[in-house]
């Protein structure tokens, strides 16, 4: 449903690529010995702010999925919870694949394989993002009725972390049960977090989104952390140095895998023959601290029954700091690009898990090779 006031034409209100907003440069590529690949640097300037507007498109389709989910999870029981998801997210499905299939199958293949069946992947995805709502009105209004259960695989690592001072950097993928029930899961097993977030963290960007439809889940996510560090494009002294001290005083610091917020971020090859962008700040922050840095999944396992956290440390390779690294930016570097691959690693074994679960693919194309590209990382999430 589009609305004529919020926008005079189609082309309009139509997002504008990455090209269009950003200035990209290839800053440097890093070789990698043991590996017998590289991790490319690129650094990237906004040269078109965007106007914030006061309300987008998404805004009523998004206040009616709210309340309709809030009046599932209040009314109905849990049996039921997974079947509503997957009926709603069939009334938008053809649209869906009119718009967005073409391109999900592409990145999927350059990961996965020519044999994967991406459609049928490509519905259960539109399934779990209804879930991702419906996880929220849960928490919301579901009480004693829901108490799924939930599995944290590596703790033993983030708590030998904190036994030797220097901080620990959780830096996790974008499936969606992660953004709350990850939470809940380190706090159920005593990690306070410090969750590093942007401004407009939720389901809609617009000022009425951040006002009206983004605050409960903020308010739902605050609940399992300790403090949320929140950032913009024009405070990142501000806020690098929050985290720093977060880090020097023995804290856990959480960081979700998307780039659309900052000013760095790499690209390094990706399954088959995909490529995939990955934020360079956890692993600069982890080499210039000394900090362990972790990967860190959830998925679910029974949709509203069960899931399971994942949490695994990072390893630079023959390059891991025994320090903090302060000498030159090449060691920075060096140091990073192996951080980045081991991310790479991880992150590929878990997506072969439950890749339907998983919100943002890479590219079958490198950055440079596309001279047009909606802005890398952009999750409406």
């Amino acid at each position: 449903m589009r609305l004529p006031w919020l926008g005079n034409s189609r082309k309009a209100n139509r997002q504008p690529s990455s090209s269009d907003i950003y200035h990209t440069e290839i800053t440097a590529d890093v070789p990698v010995p043991e590996r017998n690949e590289s991790v490319r640097f690129f650094s990237r300037k906004v040269i078109r702010p965007g106007k914030l507007r006061r309300f987008s498109n998404r805004d009523l389709r998004e206040s009616l999925l709210s309340c309709f989910y809030l009046v599932v999870a209040a009314m109905l029981p849990v049996s039921w919870w997974g079947p509503m998801c997957g009926w709603v997210s069939r009334l938008r499905r053809r649209r869906h694949f009119r718009k967005e299939f073409a391109r999900y199958d592409v990145a999927v293949k350059a990961v996965l394989g020519d044999t994967v069946d991406t459609r049928r992947m490509f519905e259960a995805q539109l399934a779990a993002v209804h879930r991702r709502r419906l996880t929220l009105a849960a928490h919301l209004v579901a009480g004693w009725r829901w108490s799924p259960a939930i599995r944290l695989v590596g703790l033993e690592g983030l708590q030998q972390a904190a036994r030797k001072g220097r901080g620990a950097i959780v830096w996790c993928d974008q499936f969606t049960a992660q953004t709350i029930m990850g939470k809940r899961a380190l706090h159920e097993a005593g990690v306070d977090a410090h969750q590093v977030s942007a401004q407009y963290h939720g389901f809609s960007p617009s000022k009425f989104g951040f006002r009206v439809i983004n605050p409960p889940l903020v308010k739902v996510e605050n609940s399992f952390l300790k403090s949320r560090i929140v950032f913009e494009r024009t405070d990142a002294y501000q806020v690098t140095t929050r985290i720093q001290k977060t880090l020097k005083a023995n804290g856990v610091v959480l960081m979700t895998n998307t780039v659309y917020a900052g000013s760095a971020f790499t690209e390094a090859a990706m399954g088959e023959h995909g490529w995939t962008h990955l934020a360079s700040a956890p692993a600069n922050f982890a080499a210039r601290a000394g900090a362990a840095l972790f990967h860190m999944a959830t998925i679910e396992t029974i949709p509203f029954r069960q899931y399971r956290a994942i949490v695994s440390e990072l390893n630079a390779g023959p390059q891991a700091p025994a320090s903090p690294v302060k000498d030159t930016t090449a060691k920075n570097l060096a140091v990073q690009a192996g951080y980045i691959l081991s991310k790479r690693d991880h992150m590929l074994e878990t997506l072969k898990l439950c890749p339907e679960q998983m919100m943002a693919w890479s590219s079958a194309s490198r950055l440079t090779e596309r001279p047009t590209e909606a802005a890398i990382g952009d999750d409406g999430a």
